[in-house]
């Protein structure tokens, strides 16, 4: 297939290194910094430096882009596309865009699929790309009505790349659990860093620091982004976390042992059923 990936940040540079590791497939870059599109081609990550002509031939689109951003590219340029192709997206949220991605897809003729890949890193841009963030990850797929072959052709895709599992969703239960799974995460890491003791924490901190810290090396306007557009889940998963929290300030404060304990057990027989 002919494999166009809109976006040579860290998402779409891995789609496009990826695919070129694991497949046969052609790929075409398309990014707004053509030097950026120049490195990658000098690196073998594609084939071809794109432009919006270069989406009449494709078969696959993969949208690499902020959810705005996504919009605002089909929006501009989907009459480019062609008829009958798989466009997808990578966003980490998907109740805002897919009804209008597939609104679009109606309107140009090509079929859109929803999909989101579970991989990252803490830096981003082209450089922190690489051919092995997708092996043994999960490929959320959001099929927003697209047909079965398209959604199977995408799967296939997936798996080629070395993905571990494919999820099957739809974009409420999708932003809801990535509200709780990744949105909740990062919120929490930004909000432990802020403490003042943070400054301080050479010589005092270990793992546990690294584990809980880890995300807050974050790209603030995606994320603020992605917070916005799935603000009600998110909500409701800030409360939940809240009450919990307020439950052992109450315990602490009131020099309960015992239910410190209790809540502490709680955690730990949670984690120990799933068996992580």
């Amino acid at each position: 297939m002919n494999i166009a990936v809109v976006g040579m940040g860290i998402i779409g540079g891995s789609f496009c290194k990826s695919i070129k590791k694991h497949t046969d497939h052609y790929v075409i870059g398309i990014n707004r910094t053509k030097s950026t599109l120049e490195k990658a081609f000098s690196d073998g990550a594609i084939d071809e430096i794109g432009d919006k002509e270069s989406l009449k031939k494709a078969d696959v689109v993969i949208l690499a882009l902020y959810p705005s951003a996504a919009v605002e590219f089909v929006e501009k340029y989907g009459a480019y596309i062609k008829k009958g192709a798989v466009v997808t997206d990578s966003a980490g949220i998907k109740s805002e865009i897919c009804p209008k991605l597939s609104e679009l897809s109606r309107k140009f003729g090509f079929v859109f699929v929803g999909s989101h890949p579970m991989a990252g890193k803490e830096t981003n841009g082209y450089e922190s790309s690489d051919d092995t963030l997708y092996e043994g990850a999960s490929y959320i797929i959001v099929p927003c009505k697209a047909d079965s072959d398209s959604v199977k052709l995408l799967s296939d895709l997936a798996l080629e790349l070395g993905f571990g599992m494919i999820k099957i969703t739809t974009p409420e239960e999708h932003d809801r659990m990535i509200a709780y799974t990744s949105q909740l995460p990062h919120i929490l890491a930004c909000a432990y860093v802020l403490s003042p003791c943070c400054k301080n924490h050479k010589g005092f901190s270990a793992g546990s620091y690294k584990d809980v810290s880890r995300v807050a090396n974050i790209n603030a306007k995606l994320w603020s982004e992605l917070f916005m557009e799935n603000r009600e889940p998110l909500i409701g998963e800030l409360e939940t976390l809240n009450e919990n929290l307020l439950a052992i300030i109450d315990a602490v404060r009131d020099g309960d042992k015992n239910r410190i304990e209790e809540l502490l057990e709680k955690a730990h027989k949670t984690k120990e059923e799933l068996g992580e």
